[in-house]
Order: C-alpha cells, then structure tokens, then sequence
C-alpha cells in the first residue's frame, strides 16, 4: 500500500465530533468516519464557541437596513460582531492546514446560498449569503481544498475534493524538506494529473521546477504551491480525464488505497 501523508482538515464538530448542533444531535457521514483514519481532524463549531450551548435556539441571516446580521429570532441576540472576531481570531490561530470539511446550509459554517431573512420574525428568504464562519474560510484560504458534507455526497465533487487535499498534503511535506529533488520528483510523479486539471498551469510549473530565474528554494516551493493550487482548481475535462489519470498520479493511487472513495454517504 503507498504511503500516504496526512491531510490536516478543519471540520465542523457536529459532523461525527460532537452532539453540538442546534438540537443536540449530531450529523452522521460515512465518509467523514471513513476518513478518519486517512486525516488528522481539527473539529470546532463556531456557535459553541462564541457561547451558544447545545440545544440552543437556531440563528438565522437577516437583513437589517440592508446590512447582513446575524440574529437568533427567539431571543433577539444579534451574534454578529461575536462571529465575526471569533472567526478572524480562530483562521489566524491555525498552523497549516490543507482543507476544511463545513456543515451545510449552517447561517454560521455554510458555503454557500445561505437563506438570507428579511426580519427575526417569520418570513421566507430574500437572498441568499454565505455563512459567517463558512465566508471568513473561502476568504481567507481560497486555495485549500473546501468542500460542505452536502456537496460531498456526490462522487465527483468528492474525487475533486480528495483529490486535491492529498496534492496539497503531498506537496506541503515536500515543502518541509526543503530538497529541490522533492520538488522535481512532485512534479513529475504527478504531470499526468495536473494535465488533465490545467494544461497551462501545468507548463507554469514545469517553468517553475526548472527555475530559469534562479529563486532560492523558500520562492521557487511558494510559487509552485501557489499555482498547484491554480491547476487543481477545477475538476479535470472530461476529455482528458479518462487516459489521464489512469496514468501514475496521486488520483490512481487514492483510488487504490482509500476505500472512502466508494463510500456512501447518508
């Protein structure tokens, strides 16, 4: 079996963690159990944290003079400022990580197309936002690996995910190393994949690897990580997908090692 680093993932508790949703419950994934053996998780909830126990009354996204807040209808409590800090604060405080795993449709943790409300009370939805914890994530680490439970329920969302997670987990041990052979031996142990990502972004790196400007190593390993993230970006064309990545690549060796792939989730 190929030997595997671990991904560091940031996942919502109530995913599998901890009985700390709204109601007390918790959500279960056969993925994210599956998984966990293959990845070193860092669990938080967001609303636990800025003080909401569990059961608690649900917050929602309202609209408030046409600036985004966030309420608890049942109490009137605007948590706003208290997510947004706690969100700021929790981001800046993690090491490196390589993806996050969020609870969706979550007014605190989602994505995205979040129910924005017009008042507190009963009414359907205006709009549609970005959670505040969710939102603070893409912002601030727009090239990790992110994805909701919901949308991991599909298998090729799910591939694209992993996928990428185990590049940018890969690459990050390279990257400890500090060896340009690591990052020659990166590159070429995965061509095949990022071709069938992005074949423009694949020459960048190759021009990257072969470092005609002469950057030291802490540049050259930047540079390549900020554009291996470019070309795992999207999920590879289907027109190249097929012959690609049946080529060596990290995509054919999850494939073989990690039973998750095939997992069904609830």
């Amino acid at each position: 079996m190929t030997w595997f680093p671990k991904p560091k993932v940031v996942i919502s508790k109530c995913i599998e963690f901890d009985h700390c949703r709204y109601d007390g419950s918790m959500i279960p994934s056969d993925f994210v159990q599956a998984l966990k053996p293959y990845v070193d998780f860092l669990p938080v909830c967001a609303e636990m944290e800025i003080g909401l126990g569990a059961p608690r009354d649900t917050i929602r996204i309202v609209s408030v003079d046409g600036v985004i807040r966030l309420m608890q209808p049942a109490t009137n409590l605007d948590v706003t400022d208290k997510m947004r800090d706690f969100s700021s604060r929790f981001l800046a405080s993690l090491p490196e990580v390589d993806g996050f795993i969020l609870k969706f449709h979550s007014p605190s943790c989602g994505m995205k197309d979040i129910k924005v409300y017009s008042s507190t009370a009963k009414s359907g939805a205006t709009s549609k936002a970005t959670g505040f914890f969710g939102g603070a994530v893409v912002k601030s680490f727009p090239d990790l690996a992110i994805e909701d439970e919901g949308r991991l329920r599909n298998f090729n969302i799910r591939e694209h995910f992993l996928t990428k997670l185990y590049a940018l987990a890969s690459f990050r041990e390279v990257r400890i190393k500090g060896e340009v052979s690591g990052l020659v031996q990166f590159q070429e142990a995965n061509k095949f994949l990022l071709m069938a990502h992005s074949q423009k972004e694949t020459r960048i790196l190759g021009n990257i690897v072969a470092n005609h400007e002469g950057l030291d190593y802490a540049k050259q390993a930047a540079l390549y990580r900020e554009h291996l993230a470019k070309a795992l970006n999207r999920p590879p064309k289907t027109t190249l997908k097929a012959y690609m990545l049946n080529r060596v690549s990290i995509t054919r060796l999850l494939r073989a090692n990690l039973p998750i792939l095939a997992c069904k989730d609830h």
